[in-house]
């Protein structure tokens, strides 16, 4: 097979076995395969914050992508998995960045993100970016798999079914913890008691 032409979901699965199995050559041909991903996956990201923002979406691709190169011991089961670990990077790293900018300008302005498509709550609206983090830490703790669901869908922008499969779980499965996830993070964010998933 000619792994040139990856691009394609199931050749970018090729790609992350070969890599975890030892190819070296596999991570060369798959950055142009992903790359493009997870660019439009931070500056989807990036779009809320203020215009003066420090970190660019560039940036933020850079550094996940070294966190990512950086995972030797990681079997990679497909691309679903391999996204699903990159949202869950750039999480950390928006997240990192957020706290370090605030304490730098002493409790200075929230980054905030729009929570509409993903999250899908009734009106648009933005979301402080560390209140985010915060109810997801939460949500973690009642519910690791919904959190973790979350996370695939709005910092990994995966699809419910790429979610599932990262998951293990069926897509009839990974959509009843996005609808419960969903409503227990609008009460959190909102500032309403949410007691259980």
């Amino acid at each position: 097979m000619d792994r040139k032409a990856a691009g394609q979901p199931s050749d970018v699965t090729t790609l992350l076995q070969a890599w975890s199995a030892g190819d070296p050559d596999a991570l060369d041909e798959m950055l142009p395969a992903v790359y493009v991903e997870l660019h439009r996956l931070a500056r989807a990201h990036l779009r809320g914050e203020r215009a003066d923002h420090t970190l660019q979406a560039t940036a933020l691709v850079n550094e996940a992508y070294l966190r990512l190169v950086d995972q030797t011991r990681v079997q990679w089961q497909n691309r679903a998995h391999f996204f699903g670990t990159a949202a869950q990077m750039m999480r950390r790293i928006l997240v990192d960045h957020t706290r370090g900018r605030r304490s730098a300008k002493r409790g200075g302005d929230a980054v905030r993100v729009e929570l509409d498509e993903a999250l899908a709550v009734a009106e648009t609206r933005d979301v402080d970016l560390l209140a985010l983090d915060a109810a997801l830490e939460r949500l973690e703790a009642l519910d690791p798999r919904q959190a973790s669901l979350v996370v695939q869908r709005f910092f990994g922008g995966l699809t419910i079914e790429e979610a599932a499969e990262s998951l293990g779980i069926s897509p009839a499965t990974a959509k009843r913890d996005w609808a419960t996830a969903k409503i227990w993070l609008r009460r959190e964010l909102d500032g309403e008691p949410a007691h259980g998933t």
